[in-house]
């Protein structure tokens, strides 16, 4: 008898609910440090990232008016699911070249990551809302809300916890957003669309795209439908690339540094903050 071959797992995009491959059809070839084997992975074009931030709008005015305490429970239950899918996240981390001790660390980091931030989803507007001290006959109120569509580019230096450290501060705060899988650490795309798939995360609030940052760093910094980018880097010519395009609609951009990504330099409520608007209303004292 031949020896069986193994089904190999296909890596697709995840947009607006749905495992999709480029229109364009390209792929290229992702090569593994740790064994012989390459893998296909999608190349995300220009008309995809559109179809991603059509998606991520259309999902955004049902996903901001759901409560804070819903929002929370989605994102908990994204950490039970990759809970129980840590060995496959383990394994697709080590393929990548990341160490077996060093991977089940950072599983273990990103589900108390999503824990933490779900903790905060009914608590960061109440610390960072005021009310403000005025001398005349009425009171001011300033609240935060969400700014709307964010377009995330990770850091190149991560395969998961990068990748939600950006992502879940940004939807919990009531955004939606798409972002875009390192190009030398992809494998985990597929897994994690599958995890938040299965999490009740409505279709359209994250859409993951997989390809290569010089080709689509222009169309994520000049589209204008997209109201905020952020970018986890420390590459000069890329931040003053971002900053000129987004000019254009004048996006709210945020520059982390590489750092802002890890386990403990991220836990704070200042990453849900960077995505937020500040809303000031004025109401009368009555006589």
């Amino acid at each position: 008898m031949n020896k069986r071959l193994n089904v190999r797992k296909t890596h697709k995009m995840f947009i607006n609910g749905k495992f999709v491959r480029s229109e364009s059809e390209r792929t290229y070839n992702w090569n593994s440090k740790q064994i012989k084997t390459s893998i296909n992975i999608c190349q995300a074009s220009r008309k995809d990232f559109r179809d991603a931030i059509i998606s991520a709008k259309n999902a955004f005015p049902s996903w901001k008016s759901k409560t804070a305490y819903n929002r929370a429970q989605i994102i908990y239950r994204c950490a039970e699911i990759i809970e129980g899918r840590s060995p496959q996240l383990i394994e697709e981390l080590a393929l990548q070249g990341i160490s077996q001790s060093k991977a089940v660390t950072e599983v273990k980091q990103t589900i108390d990551t999503l824990v933490y931030f779900a903790g905060w989803a009914d608590k960061y507007n109440q610390i960072f809302s005021t009310v403000n001290p005025v001398s005349s006959p009425y009171f001011s109120f300033s609240v935060l809300e969400p700014t709307g569509i964010i377009v995330i580019i990770p850091s190149e230096k991560s395969g998961l916890l990068g990748i939600l450290g950006g992502i879940i501060p940004t939807i919990i705060g009531g955004n939606t957003c798409v972002t875009l899988m390192p190009q030398d650490y992809p494998l985990c795309a597929a897994s994690l669309a599958e995890s938040l798939h299965s999490s009740d995360v409505p279709p359209g609030v994250v859409n993951i795209i997989t390809g290569f940052q010089s080709e689509l760093l222009e169309h994520f910094a000049t589209h204008m439908e997209v109201n905020g980018l952020i970018y986890f880097g420390e590459n000069i010519d890329t931040i003053t690339a971002i900053e000129q395009n987004a000019s254009q609609n004048l996006k709210r951009v945020s520059i982390c540094h590489d750092k802002d990504w890890m386990y403990n330099d991220s836990l704070h409520p200042y990453s849900i903050l960077r995505t937020q608007e500040t809303k000031t209303t004025w109401h009368p004292i009555g006589y």
